[in-house]
C-alpha cells in the first residue's frame, strides 16, 4: 500500500503530467484549427505562406532587421510563428496597397494590426523603446488580430 511522501510524490507527478499534456493539446489543438480550409478553401496558414511568399521581393534588410527587432520580447519557442503570422498580415497589407516595397510605414502598421489586443500592452513599450511614435498609428490599435478584417 502506498503510504506517506512517496503517495504524495506519485500524485505531484499525476497531476504535473496531466496539466503539461493538457496544455500541450491545447496548443496542439489551436495549431490543428488553423491549419483547417475555410469556405476559400484555403487555411489561415495557407494565407500566411501566401502573402509572405508573393511580398518576400519587397523586403530590404532593414525592414527584416526591424522585423526581427520588434518580435524579440516573444519567447524564443514562439517568435517563429509570431514573426510568420505578423509578416503575412504586413504581405496582406502590402498586396492590398499595391505596395512597391515595405516600408516602416506599413511594417509598424500590419505589426500592430496582427498582434492580439492582450498584448498591446507589450508592443507600445517596444515601439517606445525604439523611438516609433505610436501617435499616427493609433487607429490600428483597434483592428485586433482576434478580429477578421474584411474578408
Amino acid at each position: 500500500m502506498l503510504n506517506g511522501w512517496f503517495l504524495w510524490f506519485i500524485l505531484f507527478w499525476v497531476v504535473v503530467l496531466i496539466s503539461l499534456m493538457a496544455i500541450g493539446g491545447f496548443f496542439m489543438f489551436r495549431k490543428f484549427l488553423k491549419a483547417l480550409p475555410k469556405d476559400d478553401g484555403k487555411s489561415v496558414l495557407d494565407w500566411e505562406e501566401y502573402y509572405v511568399n508573393n511580398t518576400i521581393h519587397l523586403w530590404n534588410e532593414d525592414q527584416k532587421m526591424l522585423l526581427n527587432e520588434l518580435v524579440s520580447p516573444v519567447p524564443e519557442l514562439f517568435r517563429p510563428v509570431a514573426k510568420q503570422k505578423i509578416a503575412g498580415k504586413i504581405g496582406e497589407l502590402a498586396l492590398e496597397e499595391k505596395a512597391t516595397a515595405i516600408t516602416r510605414e506599413l511594417l509598424v502598421r500590419g505589426y500592430i494590426i496582427a498582434t492580439p489586443k492582450r498584448d498591446h500592452k507589450f508592443l507600445r513599450k517596444k515601439l517606445a523603446e525604439l523611438k516609433i511614435d505610436v501617435t499616427p498609428y493609433e487607429q490600428f490599435f483597434e483592428l485586433s488580430a482576434d478580429m477578421p478584417r474584411g474578408k
